[in-house]
């Protein structure tokens, strides 16, 4: 007897629940199909043809394309299915460099994950593609298209997601290639630097720089004292590959990590996002009080700030002038140091910690750079990249006792944590801005709507005798929507947030990569973080109240803020 929205896959009667495809339906019986052009996030395209599988009359079709339906009697491990995976492995394999074990996406590497499933020991077929130059003209990700598979998920990426539209399919046939407009490098086109096509790219086709070298030459050097920052989304991203529950919060233990490597001082990116609040908040007022060009756009984000730069430059008054965090904090600490120098120390070299690829294109920019002309944050290592510095060390991280960051910035509050999430830098602002104190007050502003993992949330908070209309975005091409409505006069903000990774920081893509639906847990550790911290408003931070009446004081727009309009 046949039950109603029932089909069979290797003999076990499975449900269908409205899922989008065969692939999600196998899914639910405990089998996971091979996939290199799948993402759950993007549109389904079908290329790669590794999820292929057998009906009950031996016609093969793509389980990531075919909807599934009532009666159907699937197979997903017969011989012929196991020799076409094979052969297709087999075909890629002969035009992809083989240079595995040093190649930066060793280890994680799709392609070399399911050769090993299918049993490839040897490659019947020469390689005889030329091997491309690499482009290592971005300061953020080095693309190899000798690694380069076709299964277009950056494309998709660049595409969909962001609607930048950087790189595309060229060519056809076998002379099929993923390129930039004209074949330029990538500095030279709309790239924002981003990442998200590394993220995405199930091998060393594209991957983000490292830059670990210097940093570890830095540590190598008896006159030189190095200190670095970590972002608040860093440390809900490492615990993954590192033994511990993805989500889970290790602060403690990379603090303890870096010491044992040899950094002179751990700070948190947090205190440098208090300052981010209060710079913002005042600009906010300010605008929103005297008549200033609104919305205000958020300036966190460096991949958003490319896009304003690239693509709508008739926005950049809009952009906020204040630095993002890592900008001001490293500012503010070169500043402090630089009469301050340990004995026997001659020279000050500082790291910033990032979940985004996108910060390192930032933190060489010239509009961050000191009156000597050297950027005020000399390196930014990703948290993928610190994965790696960690395991070279042989540290064990899950064994480390945690540690607390280092005075003299050992201060921070729970509103700079939630920056590494969508929807926290606005709720930072907004609890200064309604001088929100007691636990009723902020409770009522986490309800106005601007948390969550939505692409686009909307809020509207009184202020005085008016409302303030509020949009939070993730997601540039949820940004350019915005924009385009804010243009045409169809949509009216007064403060806008924007981050470019969907969920935000936690999400970015120098983090170890989740999907979707596993964003919630790492966006929830770092609100836990700000229930369990004492200071919950970056105005009630005493160390900002020190540090304006200190190092900053008098060079708050030097050192805080920068003018990304090109006069």
């Amino acid at each position: 007897m046949q039950i109603a929205n029932m089909m069979e896959v290797d003999g076990i009667p499975v449900k269908i629940e409205g899922e989008r495809n065969l692939l999600e339906v196998i899914s639910k019986t405990g089998i996971k199909l091979p996939v290199f052009c799948y993402h759950s996030d993007l549109s389904i395209y079908g290329a790669c043809r590794m999820c292929m599988v057998e009906d009950e009359r031996g016609r093969m079709m793509a389980a990531c394309s075919t909807v599934p339906m009532e009666g159907m009697k699937i197979k997903t491990n017969t011989g012929k299915l196991r020799q076409y995976r094979r052969n297709i492995l087999e075909l890629l394999l002969a035009s992809h460099c083989r240079d595995c074990t040093t190649c930066e996406k060793s280890g994680k590497c799709s392609l070399q994950e399911l050769a090993a499933q299918v049993g490839i020991s040897t490659i019947r077929f020469p390689n005889d593609k030329e091997a491309p130059v690499k482009d290592e003209s971005s300061p953020a990700i080095v693309r190899d298209a000798s690694k380069c598979i076709l299964c277009g998920d950056c494309v998709r990426e660049c595409n969909e997601i962001q609607h930048v539209g950087a790189i595309d399919f060229a060519h056809r046939g076998s002379k099929a290639v993923i390129s930039t407009a004209f074949g330029k490098p990538l500095i030279e086109t709309v790239c924002v630097h981003g990442g998200q096509c590394a993220a995405h790219c199930p091998t060393g086709a594209i991957v983000v720089r490292n830059d670990t070298a210097k940093v570890w030459k830095a540590l190598d050097r008896k006159d030189t004292f190095v200190t670095c920052e970590i972002a608040p989304a860093v440390r809900v991203g490492i615990g993954k590959e590192l033994g511990l529950g993805d989500g889970e919060n290790a602060m403690g233990r990379i603090i303890a990590a870096l010491h044992r490597m040899g950094f002179d001082k751990v700070f948190d990116t947090a205190t440098g996002a208090d300052l981010t609040v209060i710079e913002e908040t005042n600009e906010f007022v300010n605008r929103l009080e005297n008549g200033g060009k609104l919305p205000l756009f958020t300036s966190c984000c460096p991949a958003w700030v490319q896009l304003v730069e690239k693509k709508y430059p008739e926005f950049l008054p809009n952009v906020s002038t204040c630095r993002s965090p890592m900008s001001m904090f490293s500012a503010v600490i070169k500043e402090y140091y630089k009469d301050k120098l340990p004995e026997g120390k001659t020279r000050h070299y500082h790291v910033a910690f990032m979940p985004c690829t996108g910060k390192k294109f930032e933190a060489k920019r010239d509009e961050f750079k000191d009156e000597n002309g050297v950027n005020v944050t000399d390196d930014v290592i990703t948290t993928q990249e610190l994965i790696g510095m960690i395991k070279r060390s042989g540290i064990m991280f899950g064994e480390l006792e945690p540690e607390a960051v280092d005075l003299p910035f050992g201060t921070m509050s729970g509103a700079g944590v939630i920056f590494g999430v969508t929807g926290g830098v606005t709720e930072a602002v907004l609890r200064k801005v309604s001088g929100a104190a007691s636990r009723t007050e902020l409770a009522q502003i986490e309800y106005t709507g601007v948390r969550g993992m939505d692409d686009v949330k909307e809020a509207v908070i009184p202020y005085g005798d008016r409302n303030v209309r509020i949009a939070v975005v993730s997601g540039l091409a949820n940004a350019r929507t915005i924009l385009r409505g804010i243009k045409s006069g169809e949509m009216h903000y007064d403060l806008v947030e924007v981050m470019a990774c969907p969920g935000g920081c936690i999400s970015g893509a120098g983090q170890p990569y989740i999907s979707h639906r596993h964003r919630e847990k790492r966006g929830e550790s770092l609100y836990r973080s700000d229930r369990a911290s004492t200071i919950k408003t970056s105005q009630d931070n005493p160390l900002v109240n020190e540090l304006y009446s200190g190092v900053i004081a008098g060079r708050e727009h030097e050192l805080l803020h920068v003018d990304y309009i090109k006069k």
